[in-house]
């Protein structure tokens, strides 16, 4: 795919190692070719980036060809929920752990971005899960998650219980500490750890896995992308469980409240730098194949 990007937005958080100087080797990067860069504000608050252009998120994402997003998944999951508005294009430049979607390698940054600025890269389109939570008819809280969608008791060793049905139909009543909702980009991470699958990133499909369930029959399901979820906490209990989107904004249900997830109008589109693939990242940071290792 060719591209041409002639404005450039770097995004990200300050307190990430490292962060300053790979600021400035992208900064470095994009002056080299003329184009045009706009720092978060957050990030020009390094004591050396002060005179460079600044604005807020949205406002780089309503301007910008181009978002590099500088720390670990956490951080571009932040900025994608802002980013996906504008349509803006993604890469992510991992100064975190895993790194599933910030795989641009800070040691191999120069040789990674410039091939994506001269328009060497594979592209890859995301779905979004959007979530209300309606008290009766009023909607008391909505959001949106690039991961998961996440239902829980918010306490330690007490359970909530819920109704779930999909499509209007009824699937189940269960007991549980909670239920996780996974887009395919979310079942790398906490669906994962809570014995989810792993889903293709490109497949239409949501994974709800239920959370240490108190029947050890309630497995995973994974259901068609455009279904509608709905969750139904239980009048008689008395857990006020929060709903959180990709671990970072939560809204406190009430016991009678009805929790809708949908997919997310709009998408958010990945660049991802030449040679990358799917597996081999499965494989580098599940350690897939260690034993084969000598």
């Amino acid at each position: 795919m060719k591209a041409e990007f002639k404005h450039v937005g770097l995004l990200g958080r300050r307190e990430h190692p490292g962060v300053a100087q790979i600021v400035a080797d992208l900064l470095e990067l994009l002056d080299e070719r003329g184009i045009e860069a706009t720092l978060e504000d957050r990030l020009a608050t390094l004591s050396h980036f002060e005179k460079r252009a600044t604005k807020s998120r949205d406002a780089i994402g309503k301007t910008v060809d181009l978002a590099i997003v500088i720390g670990g998944d956490g951080s571009l999951l932040s900025a994608a929920r802002t980013l996906v508005k504008h349509d803006t294009p993604v890469v992510g430049i991992n100064r975190g752990r895993l790194g599933f979607l910030t795989d641009v390698s800070p040691d191999e940054l120069y040789k990674q971005v410039a091939a994506i600025l001269e328009g060497d890269f594979s592209t890859d389109s995301r779905f979004l899960l959007e979530v209300q939570v309606k008290r009766g008819d009023e909607v008391v809280g909505e959001a949106h998650a690039l991961n998961d969608v996440v239902v829980n008791s918010g306490t330690s060793a007490q359970m909530v219980e819920f109704e779930l049905a999909i499509d209007g139909e009824f699937v189940y009543r269960l007991n549980a500490d909670g239920l996780i909702l996974a887009s395919p980009t979310g079942s790398t991470a906490y669906s994962l750890s809570a014995g989810g699958p792993i889903i293709y990133p490109t497949l239409d499909a949501v994974v709800l896995v239920p959370m240490f369930p108190h029947s050890l029959t309630s497995r995973p399901i994974v259901v068609q992308g455009d279904s509608e979820i709905r969750i139904d906490v239980v009048s008689r209990s008395n857990i006020h469980p929060p709903v959180t989107c990709d671990g970072q904004v939560s809204i406190t249900a009430l016991p009678g409240d009805s929790i809708f997830v949908r997919k997310k109008t709009g998408r958010l589109t990945l660049l991802h730098p030449p040679g990358y693939s799917f597996y081999a990242s499965c494989r580098d940071k599940l350690r897939w194949s260690d034993a084969l290792v000598k």
